[in-house]
């Protein structure tokens, strides 16, 4: 019995350094290749944003510039332009390699979006070009299906975390935005090497990422854990209706508008019209300064939902970018007008809502959570869990991928919890019988 207890451990040794001489090199190279374009990616919307900002009068050609990126796609990326929900297909059933020209197409598009004043992020552009580039590594390097999977959870994980500046987050991400309630290990190892080398390959390329700081944070308490969970099921409310609501301005679109290009170009005007009536550019692009505000004192209670209008029309109606950024805003500055309601600070409150309402509007509480604690400490990080996790069970079961799979249910009812019951049994049979 010892001699075959030596021998498994033997084969276990093995198979582990085959399997870390084999993923190492291939997440590392992941990682440098995300994190370079990630660092292309935001040195251009600095650029972007510097030249809007300077020249506003660009935003009137938002129209123009919609219809530029929706010609772009029906003509050159027709086979791409499903961006991150053709990526988790892909993901969930390996089929065909992603085109190389997704990464051209979306860093145009994106750049194209925040030049003329679109409200966007940059979260599904990283994920995009993160994801195509790993996935050119599929046939050089001879992977099987399965292995594919792995690369693009890794290249998904890599511009997550390269983007933000988050590696624990971005890791963590790319294992659990793929099913709701599920997340599968068997991809860790990769999808950790992946982040953090995409992550020092962006700070390598001297591109540096918002610091944002939370001033006060009360002790944990019975009374604070409550407030928590109250502000997260208003985070998750929020983000529920985000979700839907994109969904649904993308349907009629589709519905009303048959010529694709067309559609960006009524949302940008609808978007460029909004700017000038308002008389601010608060709410477009990014909307850095706006989340940056929300921890340094009481804004505004209506500011969440004018960004919230303004991205579901611009995302809605085909322009190219992310939704996380403008979640981060809608979420920050929500927690700041709950600061009128709710006796907890206005910058914790902020810092709770940048991170949870994305959780709700992604299915991502865990990743949300360590992301809270890589930008706001550890102490902060726990009001923000509690408030991820609440966010996460009010969300609803959709969010803003359309491709994520249903895996576990967010609230077990009995019958959840006997299936559940009988797949934990079934994997026990198994593994008895692989171990006899």
């Amino acid at each position: 019995m010892s001699e075959a207890r030596s021998v498994t451990s033997h084969i276990s040794i093995h198979h582990l350094f085959r399997y870390l001489l084999r993923w190492i090199p291939l997440a590392g190279l992941t990682g440098v290749m995300a994190g370079s374009a990630s660092a292309l990616l935001l040195w251009s919307l600095n650029v972007a944003t510097a030249i809007r900002e300077s020249h506003r009068w660009l935003i009137a050609l938002l129209p123009v510039a919609g219809l530029a990126v929706g010609l772009m796609y029906r003509y050159l990326g027709t086979s791409v332009e499903a961006g991150n929900n053709l990526i988790l297909d892909e993901v969930h059933d390996p089929r065909r390699t992603i085109p190389v020209r997704m990464t051209p197409l979306i860093l145009i598009g994106t750049f194209i979006t925040h030049l003329f004043g679109g409200s966007a992020g940059r979260e599904g552009t990283a994920i995009q070009t993160g994801a195509s580039l790993a996935d050119q590594l599929a046939r050089p390097f001879r992977l099987s299906a399965e292995e594919r999977r792995v690369l693009l959870m890794c290249g998904i994980s890599a511009g997550f975390a390269s983007v933000f500046g988050t590696p624990l987050a971005g890791a963590i991400f790319g294992l659990e935005v793929l099913m709701v309630g599920s997340v599968s290990y068997g991809a860790l190892v990769p999808c950790i090497v992946a982040a953090f080398a995409g992550d020092l390959t962006t700070r390598a390329w001297h591109v540096t990422h918002t610091v944002y700081r939370v001033s006060a944070v009360p002790q944990i308490s019975a009374r604070g854990v409550l407030l928590a969970a109250v502000a997260g099921a208003a985070f998750g409310l929020v983000a529920m209706a985000f979700a839907h609501t994109v969904h649904a301005i993308a349907a009629r679109c589709k519905a009303w508008i048959a010529y694709a290009p067309l559609r960006p170009f009524l949302g940008g005007a609808l978007v460029a019209a909004a700017v000038f009536a308002f008389g601010t550019t608060k709410y477009i692009g990014l909307g850095i300064p706006g989340i940056l505000a929300s921890f340094d004192g009481q804004q505004p209670a209506y500011d969440w939902a004018a960004k919230f209008l303004f991205t579901v029309v611009t995302l809605g109606a085909g322009f190219k970018g992310g939704e996380v950024t403008p979640l981060f805003f809608i979420g920050a500055t929500l927690g700041n007008a709950l600061a009128y309601v709710l006796p907890l600070p206005p910058s914790l409150l902020a810092g709770m809502g940048f991170v949870a309402v994305f959780a709700g509007a992604a299915n991502t509480p865990v990743a949300s959570t360590l992301m809270a604690v890589e930008l706001f400490g550890a102490e902060a990080g726990a009001y923000a869990g509690i408030a991820c996790v609440f966010s996460y069970l009010f969300s609803g079961n959709s969010g803003i991928y359309r491709s994520q799979r249903a895996g576990i249910a967010k609230v077990a009812n009995e019958e959840a919890m006997d299936e559940d019951s009988l797949a934990l049994e079934a994997k026990d049979t198994v593994s008895r019988k692989l171990h006899s």
